[in-house]
C-alpha cells in the first residue's frame, strides 16, 4: 500500500470551521465532477465531523466541500448543544439530581452542556451508508476516527477501508475496523466535562486527543505516504507580557485544552520528520527489506490567533452561555481559549472560514505541487 495521500484534521470544536475554508481554496484546482484528491481520511473530535462528511462525498469533492461550507457557513450554537436559558438551566438541574445518586442508580456521566442537538444534526446530514459505497467504488481507501477509551486508557482508531486493510495494536492504541455511525462522531467530539461521555462496546469512550498520543498513526497504518494536515494551532501565538497574579482556573482550563488538541499533533509531526531523517540514512534495499518508507508531510496552520477572533465575536455566543460561563470567571477579557472551542455561531465560524481560504491561497502552489506528486 504505497503512493496514498492521507488528509487529517485535528479537534477543536468551533475551530474546525479553519478546515472548510482550507478545503474550499484546494477545490478550487479540480473539475466539478472530480473526486476528493485524498485516499485516507483521518478524523479527530470535530475533524472527525469534517472527515466523515468528505468521505460520504467522496466521489465528488466540489459537493463535499459545498456541503461542509453549508452547515458551517450557518451554525447557530443550538445546533450543538442546547443553549437556550431553560435548556441550560433544565441540564444544570438533572446534573445537579444525578450528583446525588450513587452510581449504581444512575450510571450517566456528568457534564456541562448538553449535545442531543449535535446528534440530531449529525443523522440529519450524514449518510453513512455511501462510506461504504465509496470505498466499493474505489472513491476512497479508508476512513478512521480516533476516539478515547476511558476503560483502559487507550486511543482507539474505529476505520472503514478495504478488506486489505488490518487492524492493527501498539503501545495503548489500537486500530479496529468497525461500522462507523453517529455513536463514534459523538464519543470523539466528546470533549472532556464539556459533553457526555458515549458507550460503544460496552466501553465508554470520550474526545479522541485526550489519550491520542501518535496522531499520525493512523494514516500511516492505512497505508498513506503523503500525509495533508490542517492544524488548528495558531503559527505564532502572541506573547503576554509577564503577569503579576496567578493564572486563572479559566486560563489553564484553555491551556489544557490547547494541549490536548494541538500539542501532540505537533509533538509527532516533529517525531516524523526525525524518523525521515533516519531512513534516508538507510540504504534503499535494506529499506525495502524491512518494509522501511518515508512519510512526507504538509501542515496548514492559521495565520491568526483563533482565539482573539473568538473574543471579539463572544457577544454572538448565546446568553445563557455567556453567563455559564461567567460562573467560571470567563468573559470576553479572559485569556482564555475556551470561548474559541464553543462559539458555534456563523459569525465566528464564517470568520474562520475566511482565514483557512485566506491562509491556503497563499500556499496554493505548494499545496497543488504536495497533492499533485
Amino acid at each position: 500500500m504505497t503512493g496514498k495521500t492521507a488528509l487529517v484534521l485535528g479537534g477543536g470544536g468551533a475551530r474546525a470551521a479553519y478546515q472548510v475554508g482550507v478545503l474550499k481554496a484546494i477545490v478550487q484546482n479540480y473539475p466539478r465532477n472530480h473526486g476528493i484528491p485524498f485516499d485516507v481520511l483521518c478524523g479527530t473530535s470535530a475533524g472527525a465531523v469534517n472527515a466523515t462528511s468528505l468521505a460520504t462525498h467522496a466521489g465528488c469533492f466540489h459537493l463535499a466541500v459545498k456541503k461542509l461550507n453549508y452547515v458551517w457557513g450557518n451554525f447557530q450554537t443550538e445546533q450543538v448543544y442546547k443553549s437556550s436559558v431553560s435548556g441550560v438551566l433544565k441540564h444544570l438541574a438533572e446534573m445537579a439530581l444525578k450528583g446525588l445518586q450513587a452510581n449504581t442508580i444512575n450510571p450517566d456521566s456528568g457534564c456541562l452542556l448538553d449535545n442531543e442537538p449535535l446528534k440530531q444534526l449529525l443523522d440529519k446530514v450524514m449518510d453513512f451508508n455511501r462510506i461504504d459505497n465509496n470505498i466499493a467504488h474505489g472513491n476512497l481507501t479508508a476512513l478512521s476516527i480516533d476516539a478515547s477509551c476511558y476503560d483502559d486508557s487507550k486511543s482507539i482508531t474505529f476505520f472503514q477501508a478495504k478488506e486489505s486493510i488490518n487492524n492493527w495494536s501498539r503501545a495503548r492504541r489500537k486500530g479496529v475496523r468497525s461500522q462507523l455511525y453517529t455513536s463514534h462522531l459523538l464519543a470523539s467530539s466528546a470533549i472532556p466535562l464539556v459533553f457526555p461521555s458515549v458507550k460503544l462496546n460496552r466501553q465508554y469512550f470520550g474526545d479522541g486527543s485526550v489519550h491520542q498520543l501518535a496522531p499520525l498513526s493512523s494514516p500511516i497504518h492505512l497505508g498513506a505516504d503523503k500525509i495533508l494536515v490542517i492544524n488548528l494551532d495558531c503559527e505564532t501565538k502572541p506573547t503576554n507580557p509577564l503577569s503579576r497574579h496567578h493564572p486563572s482556573a479559566a486560563s489553564i482550563a484553555g491551556h489544557l485544552l490547547d494541549t490536548i488538541f494541538s500539542d501532540t499533533l505537533n509533538s509527532d509531526l516533529e517525531r516524523l520528520q526525525r524518523v525521515n531523517s533516519t531512513i534516508s540514512l538507510v540504504p534503499e534495499n535494506h529499506r525495502k527489506e524491512y518494509a522501511l518508507r518515508a512519510i512526507e508531510t504538509l501542515v496548514i496552520k492559521p495565520s491568526q490567533d483563533l482565539g482573539e477572533i473568538a473574543a471579539t465575536y463572544y457577544y454572538h455566543m448565546p446568553f445563557a452561555i455567556r453567563s455559564l460561563l461567567r460562573v467560571f470567571g470567563i468573559n470576553q477579557r479572559t485569556e482564555s481559549s475556551i470561548i474559541s472551542y464553543l462559539l458555534f455561531e456563523k459569525a465566528y465560524t464564517n470568520a474562520l472560514i475566511e482565514l483557512g481560504y485566506n491562509d491556503a491561497m497563499s500556499q496554493l502552489t505548494v499545496i497543488n505541487k504536495f497533492l499533485s506528486r
